[in-house]
């Protein structure tokens, strides 16, 4: 049995309290904002740092936040549905693949230079590796290379493939344009890796699904979740 670690990011070193620091990775994951936008924010709020510092801020406890969020939340759904759209990366075009659940929730991502079924198996073992158990359904579009991969490495699972089911998957993209465009593209393959694996889990655990809940639940929803935020970055036990 493995044993996975929930304790707190470390803060040694830095002069800046641990709220201020996970405040700004919070802005920058959560809204469509730059580093410079960040500074500006926190300047009114009359903290001064410098936009590159909440660049390395990021850089340093993205992920690892993520990860915290990912080890705390419940077990995601039964039903992935899977996706894959094109990113241009300094001209060249790569391949994003993303899973959600039937909720909505950011299973994992993975960026490669092609969508073939190498490249398919590739994500579907980092999807098992990272969530332990299998689905009961699995939706895709009819890409062939999902059904090469579905039947070496989870052929006892149900395999959906229509272009109609999969608006669960399509759907969930929309941040991550919303970014790309925003940040003016991404710089080369690991830094979008290293930036979306982070951006979808963060992004995702503060997007419930809000059409569907009145206003005090979405309120509590949401409440609870920032008290997960706080544990996940340490916010909780310094205060």
């Amino acid at each position: 049995m493995v044993v996975v670690s929930t304790a707190a990011p470390s803060y040694k070193r830095h002069r800046y309290p641990s709220e201020i620091i996970d405040h700004c990775v919070w802005l920058y994951f959560r809204f469509t904002l730059s580093f410079r936008d960040v500074e500006e924010v926190m300047l009114q709020r009359g903290v001064v740092v410098s936009y590159e510092t909440i660049r390395r801020w990021c850089a340093k406890f993205g992920q690892d936040y993520a990860n915290q969020l990912r080890r705390r939340r419940a077990r995601p759904g039964d039903k992935w549905h899977l996706d894959e759209v094109f990113v241009k990366i300094n001209g060249k075009q790569h391949y994003l693949w993303r899973a959600v659940d039937q909720d909505g929730t950011v299973l994992d991502v993975l960026v490669q230079s092609r969508r073939n079924a190498p490249a398919a198996k590739r994500f579907f073992r980092k999807l098992l590796k990272g969530l332990g158990y299998v689905p009961r359904v699995l939706v895709t579009d009819k890409l062939g290379s999902y059904q090469v991969a579905h039947r070496e490495m989870m052929p006892s699972v149900e395999h959906r493939r229509s272009r109609y089911l999969n608006n669960r998957a399509e759907l969930s993209h929309q941040p991550t344009r919303q970014r790309e465009r925003a940040m003016h593209g991404f710089k080369s393959p690991a830094h979008a890796q290293l930036f979306l694996s982070a951006f979808g889990v963060i992004c995702s655990h503060f997007r419930p699904r809000r059409h569907r809940l009145p206003a005090g639940e979405y309120r509590q929803v949401m409440a609870d979740r920032f008290a997960v935020w706080r544990e996940s970055t340490g916010s909780a036990t310094a205060a």
